[in-house]
């Protein structure tokens, strides 16, 4: 307890508040169209979306759960949720019994079909037509170095 706190700058704070304050502005207005006009959560779309990026539309509970950073409970009941109403299926792991894996289902996939291009549209309204192709390059590399070193931390 003995360490010195090493508070942030005046120009640290500005640029963390601002990176905060946009990831939940613009977090919330994503969520908010999702949710209105495709009737698909936030947490719907990213857990489609994970399944969509991997071989078969199928991923384990635990992988999928470490890329979304979820907690075990909250992945098992969104998930069941999400079965409930035909967007994913639970297969058990013949390999592992106690494993089991997400599938998405062909309503699943209807579902992020339909969300995406709507998605992507709102994504460039709100933010990629407000940055220079030379910005979009330093958010990229900003985001990569610092995914990397959270996960490196994380294994």
């Amino acid at each position: 307890m003995g360490e010195t706190v090493r508070w942030l700058t005046p120009e640290e704070q500005r640029a963390w508040r601002g990176f905060v304050r946009l990831h939940e502005r613009l977090g919330g207005r994503l969520g908010r169209m999702l949710q209105s006009e495709s009737k698909v959560s936030p947490a719907d779309f990213a857990v489609l979306v994970n399944l969509t990026d991997v071989p078969e539309g199928r991923q384990r509970y635990q992988d999928l759960a470490r890329a979304l950073e979820w907690e075990k409970s909250r992945m098992s009941h969104h998930i069941a949720r999400m079965a409930g109403r035909g967007l994913v299926v639970r297969e058990e792991c013949a390999e592992d019994a106690r494993g089991a894996f997400v599938v998405i289902t062909d309503a699943g996939r209807a579902a992020i079909e339909a969300a995406a291009p709507r998605h992507v549209e709102a994504v460039r309204e709100l933010f990629m037509d407000h940055v220079t192709p030379a910005e979009l390059r330093v958010v990229a590399e900003i985001s990569e170095r610092v995914i990397s070193k959270l996960d490196e931390d994380l294994a």
